[in-house]
């Protein structure tokens, strides 16, 4: 039985055992983050510094908070997903790092945000957040807090949004830095994290084959090329959905079908919502989809796919496997529902493969140090990752696998740097 004080709120403490060998196994194919923690445990850089981070508590995000943590952060951890957490990596930062953890998978609404309180009452100088709810509830319930927090930052695509809007309406209250737009994170973590990893969850959750299958993917932005990417390469036949339209040419000329929803939804097999948007698949689709549909969802929140219109269309509704709720419509169809339609790549499966993770948090760690020391001459804006950061991790990236790059030579630069030198 789960319970709660300060150190943690964690399903079971017995199972840190089993967090650890993974954590560790994790760690195996995350040397860009081993080198920046072996640094930070030598130098020190976020000494003093109280971190509160909402995050996907997982293998790899425990190997980032051991990080901090060397680097002499006082660190606490909460879930960004109530679906996303890893119970055996949760009792693991508990019992055996000594990390406070608040996070415990299939938690409810109310225990979620108990958990993100637990977060924000270490009264943390730095936030880092996967979504916003964390930088949310301290701008509203928790503007006590605002007082300690010189800086933060946001891990994905929706976070981002959120705080630009925040940040549009003057109402944001301290820098933050998108590790989100980060080139090492977003060429990568999106398009090859979260087009392996969504294949992964939904596969889990229906031994579904792909090939031969109407794969109908809503957002071409860099998940949703990347879930297209490894959908056609599953075999699958692929639709893409957009309002965008210059992603929608970009994926006519990647070679994917395009059209609206309302087309695809009358032929599509499988159903992939990436728009970081609602109601992508609205009453209307869901009316005309064919029995036995899968739809799913890989964008941070579960607003994607009209849920409400569903369980309202529906007769009655099933668990037929974990992860899979089956809808029984009025007219005898069935529609299949992944997941909750949350993140169906943590839901059903592992999230992102560590060595995608491996860049994405060496950005975290990185940015976590850059904001400690400039944080205090930034407005309360939102932020890009600084290009020698992104750069050093694509460098640390590359050093890892053995590869070598060129580099300019003198007369190079100057040409490069030149105006004068024409035809």
């Amino acid at each position: 039985m789960a319970t709660r004080n300060e150190q943690g709120h964690v399903a079971d403490l017995s199972l840190a055992a089993e967090g650890v060998r993974r954590i560790e196994w994790a760690a195996r194919e995350m040397p860009v983050v081993r080198q920046i923690r072996e640094r930070f445990a030598s130098e020190k850089p976020l000494s003093e510094l109280r971190i509160s981070a909402c995050l996907h508590v997982t293998t790899e995000t425990a190997n980032l908070m051991l990080t901090l943590r060397d680097g002499g952060a006082q660190v606490a951890l909460c879930a960004s997903n109530p679906l996303s957490t890893q119970d055996e990596t949760a009792a693991a930062l508990v019992a055996e790092y000594g990390i406070p953890t608040f996070a415990v998978n299939g938690e409810d609404t109310e225990s979620y945000y108990q958990n993100l309180q637990s977060a924000l009452n270490t009264k943390p100088n730095l936030t880092m957040d996967d979504g916003a709810d964390l930088v949310a509830l301290a701008h509203t319930d928790r503007t006590d807090v605002l007082e300690d927090i010189v800086g933060g930052t946001e891990e994905t695509t929706t976070g981002v949004i959120r705080l630009k809007s925040l940040a549009a309406e003057g109402k944001l209250k301290y820098p933050i830095v998108a590790v989100n737009d980060a080139d090492t994170k977003h060429f990568f973590d999106n398009r090859y994290g979260t087009g392996q990893s969504t294949l992964d969850g939904i596969t889990r959750a229906t031994n579904v084959l792909w090939a031969g299958k109407n794969v109908v993917i809503a957002g071409y932005g860099w998940c949703g090329k990347g879930v297209a990417l490894r959908a056609r390469g599953m075999g699958g036949h692929t639709i893409v959905t957009e309002v965008d339209p210059i992603r929608a040419l970009e994926a006519v000329m990647d070679g994917h079908n395009v059209m609206t929803m309302t087309e695809a939804a009358e032929i599509g097999d499988i159903f992939i919502t990436v728009t970081g948007g609602k109601n992508a698949i609205g009453k209307s689709h869901l009316e005309v989809m064919k029995s036995g549909a899968l739809v799913a969802n890989s964008g941070h929140f579960n607003v994607e796919i009209d849920i409400e219109a569903m369980e309202e269309l529906a007769d009655s509704k099933s668990s037929v496997r974990p992860f899979v709720d089956q809808y029984l419509m009025g007219d005898g169809r069935k529609i299949n529902l992944l997941g909750e339609g949350r993140l169906i790549n943590l839901a059903a499966a592992e999230g992102h493969p560590s060595a995608v993770m491996d860049m994405s948090f060496a950005n975290q760690a990185l940015t976590a140090e850059y904001m400690a020391q400039t944080a205090h001459t930034l407005t309360p804006e939102v932020y890009t990752v600084p290009r020698d950061i992104d750069e050093e991790v694509g460098k640390l990236k590359l050093a890892s696998m053995g590869v070598n790059i060129d580099t300019l030579t003198a007369e190079q630069e100057k040409y490069l740097s030149s105006w004068d030198v024409g035809t």
